[in-house]
């Protein structure tokens, strides 16, 4: 007897690393799956809240009511920057294409998009100061400026150049879709 409710839409032996698929071009999607340090980063971060909410609960319960706000914030910060890390990224849609950094975000409109292209340079590892040679998708807008958007050694593609070389293939598909429409 079959039991579909136990099983995957999709086969156990599949590779995890396919890219994702689109139902609804006008939500923001982003075209790939974060990357292991990204994944990792935001899971420390939230073992770490769990600590501190433990920590928390006890001064709670010692009957430090500052001290108890106190934590409660740090570890609401602590989770909030690890939700900012999973979300950072590059996303698009219909209506253009958004860079979600740790502190700001920009969404670009396909019709301001000359190109999306990649190349290679020295590229940050990790977001980092050092500087490795590498591969990086840049944004090229209709006044010649040049936006680094994703990296081969970045949080998301470290050690993973299949899926860097994907993730362009499908942004760069999405700009020549779209790019062109308007």
């Amino acid at each position: 007897m079959p039991l579909p409710f136990l099983t995957a839409d999709r086969d156990v032996e599949a590779d995890d690393d396919i890219a994702l698929p689109f139902d609804d071009h006008d939500q923001w999607r982003r075209p790939y799956r974060p990357g292991p340090w990204r994944v990792g980063i935001a899971a420390l971060a939230l073992l770490l809240a769990s600590f501190v909410l433990l920590a928390a609960v006890i001064v709670t319960a010692a009957g430090a009511t500052g001290g108890a706000l106190f934590t409660f914030a740090f570890a609401a910060l602590i989770i909030g920057a690890a939700l900012r890390v999973l979300r950072m990224g590059v996303w698009v849609s219909r209506a253009g294409l958004r860079h979600v950094s740790f502190f700001s975000t920009r969404t670009v409109p396909w019709g301001q998009a000359s190109a999306v292209r990649t190349t290679q340079q020295p590229v940050r590892w990790l977001g980092l100061p050092r500087t490795v040679q590498g591969q990086a998708l840049m944004l090229v807008r209709h006044n010649g400026e040049q936006t680094p958007l994703l990296t081969d050694h970045n949080a998301d593609f470290l050690s993973r150049v299949e899926a860097f070389d994907r993730a362009a293939d499908t942004i760069e598909a999405w700009n020549a879709e779209y790019a062109g429409a308007h």
